[in-house]
């Protein structure tokens, strides 16, 4: 693979950064990931946006414009020649000294990281329903940092995905400061009762994923009630189905939460019905790659 790094191709062992970027240091910085299904990069002006948004509200300017990243993004999936593939778009603050102080970084760091599908962990996870846990790590809240930022500074989450790893399961689910469902280590959560669709309130601590709202707008699509409301540890015992979404799972069964069967313990119809629109959503929409022309 070829990794792009502020303008420049390198190949993966010569793909390097400073040790003093507060990326590094810090955790100072914003990423994205995006998906290539059959030549075309999936919602990709969605991700930039999101990505910009990030950036502005932690005070990083990236140094190049909304249209000239897309088109860094297309051209790190050519000259890799992919087809199917996860892309990790990152800024960081940049190099600067020691110490927390932003304006030791003189100019952001840009990078893109493609990987083939099958070399993607997450992607591979995908291909089976999950066993989880309710962590005992609570999302940062709100008012911490706002969970609109899909920011470089990941520990809760790993500190909640050890608990999973330690207890033997694929996933942990997290709660917000208040107790309530928010999502997993890295996607958002449905639950399914009755019939009706429910997901974890944008304002809650989670981030309004590009894939969550894509199957809310294909479960509308499919004339099916969706309610974003707060969802307790009660609600998630008892549900019917639930599923988590991300671009690097997409969707995905949960079909046990800390020993307790989910339903009927295997995938429900919701999840089926919706992960057969998704799928063919994802082959037929996208920002071509691969055409002469093509539109950003």
């Amino acid at each position: 693979m070829l990794i792009y790094i502020d303008g420049e191709f390198y190949p993966e062992n010569e793909a390097k950064i400073s040790v003093f970027d507060h990326g590094l240091l810090y955790g100072d910085g914003v990423f994205e990931g995006i998906r290539v299904y059959n030549g075309r990069i999936f919602k990709l002006g969605e991700h930039i946006e999101r990505l910009y948004e990030s950036a502005k509200t932690v005070g990083i300017e990236v140094p190049l414009s909304k249209e000239e990243f897309k088109k860094a993004i297309i051209e790190v999936v050519r000259r890799n020649n992919l087809r199917d593939a996860y892309i990790r778009p990152i800024v960081t603050r940049g190099r600067g000294r020691l110490g927390l102080d932003p304006r030791h970084c003189q100019k952001p760091t840009v990078i893109i990281i493609p990987q083939r599908l099958e070399e993607y962990p997450l992607t591979v996870a995908a291909k089976k329903a999950v066993r989880a846990i309710v962590s005992s790590i609570r999302r940062t809240p709100p008012f911490c940092l706002p969970p609109m930022v899909k920011s470089l500074n990941y520990q809760n989450n790993i500190l909640a995905k050890l608990e999973a790893i330690r207890a033997g399961v694929d996933e942990a689910i997290m709660l917000d400061w208040m107790g309530y469902v928010c999502e997993g280590t890295g996607d958002n959560i449905f639950i399914v009762k009755n019939g009706v669709l429910i997901t974890p309130p944008i304002y809650a601590s989670i981030l309004p994923g590009i894939t969550r709202q894509t199957i809310i707008d294909i479960a509308k699509r499919l004339k099916m009630e969706v309610l974003e409301r707060n969802i307790t540890i009660h609600d998630l015992y008892n549900a019917d189905e639930v599923f988590l979404t991300a671009t690097g799972i997409e969707i995905v069964p949960v079909i046990e939460i800390d020993g307790r069967k989910i339903g009927s313990g295997e995938p429900g119809p919701v999840f089926i019905r919706i992960k057969e629109e998704f799928e063919k959503l994802t082959q037929k929409t996208g920002t071509p790659v691969y055409e002469k022309m093509f539109k950003i």
